[in-house]
């Protein structure tokens, strides 16, 4: 059986999952859905998709196709996963599943009742640095007592990965915070009790707070603290430290290191932990494995619905 896709989004992110997906087998893209019908032309050439339009609904209209991939912008996520869902195809949207509870509470409701495979691509859950230390937590080996994570993007220029022109505005709590606010409670393994959140000055153009700091509690004990800007120069990205029981982890995206005592970093080899050192990949390799064989994947839009609630609630604290 070959998962026959249609991935929506010609932009960084996008061709992120075309790299990804195709290393997987038994998968193909076979249609291709962004804004601008030329670059969507050409990305689709270069990774051999026959099927090309500025329309989703175009995709969801095609009988042969199985499964969507959203890397949308954030303000279409919730109403597009449900269209999807409505249309009949599984669907694996890009974080932030939606931008306001009611989208993310629409869109289980719905998952529910059609018993589709329906995911968010949180996808920490799955580099290899995380999932390192989540074996490790798993084992017995290592508790988390505090992580403390810096988030820093530069913003002042609404610009994506590519350096390009974003049509629309990114958003410090519904998408950046939400990565760490769910890999928090997914690594402890214990719901968030208590948050809280403050925010920098507006910005006059885009309407975002530039800045912002959250503070997160665990049932079982453990704290997070997050720092997020879109103004810092470099470096660039988000970058985990674990501080437990039995260690320190610096975790940079795929990679991880382990903090000494002498305050030295020594890397720790994560190559063995899964079939990928691509979190996009693997990602996209367990969206798949769910479909195959009919099971609720990791990250499914029911497991990280507790995030929206917990960014909803901040988001209360910021008016």
């Amino acid at each position: 059986m070959t998962i026959k896709v249609a991935l929506a989004g010609a932009g960084a992110f996008g061709i992120k999952h075309l790299d990804g997906i195709r290393n997987i087998d038994g998968v193909e893209v076979i249609s291709l859905i962004s804004r601008d019908l030329e670059k969507t032309k050409e990305v689709a050439h270069k990774y051999g998709i026959g099927h090309v339009t500025t329309e989703l609904a175009d995709s969801l209209a095609m009988k042969e196709v199985d499964a969507v991939i959203l890397c949308t912008p954030t303000q279409m996520h919730a109403a597009q996963t449900l269209a999807c869902l409505q249309a009949g195809k599984h669907v694996q949207v890009e974080i932030p599943l939606a931008d306001s509870l009611k989208g993310a509470q629409d869109v289980v409701a719905l998952q529910q009742a059609t018993g589709l495979v329906a995911m968010c691509g949180h996808t920490r859950r799955f580099n290899p640095s995380h999932q390192y230390v989540q074996n490790k937590i798993q084992a017995g080996a290592f508790n988390i007592q505090q992580m403390d994570v810096q988030t820093y993007f530069f913003r002042r220029s609404n610009t994506n990965a590519l350096g390009q022109a974003r049509s629309w505005t990114d958003h410090l709590l519904w998408h950046h915070a939400a990565h760490t606010v769910d890999l928090f409670a997914y690594q402890c393994n214990s719901p968030i009790v208590m948050a809280n959140a403050i925010q920098g000055p507006i910005h006059p153009v885009l309407g975002i707070a530039m800045d912002m700091s959250i503070q997160l509690k665990a049932a079982n004990g453990a704290i997070c603290t997050l720092s997020l800007s879109f103004n810092n120069d470099g470096p660039l990205g988000t970058f985990f430290r674990y501080i437990g029981d039995t260690a320190t982890y610096i975790a940079r995206y795929d990679d991880l290191w382990q903090s000494t005592k002498e305050g030295k970093e020594e890397k720790i080899d994560v190559s063995q932990v899964a079939v990928s050192m691509n979190g996009i990949e693997l990602q996209d390799r367990e969206f798949f494995a769910a479909i195959k064989e009919g099971r609720e994947p990791n990250a499914s839009v029911a497991q990280v619905f507790n995030c929206y609630q917990v960014l909803h609630n901040l988001e209360q604290q910021l008016v």
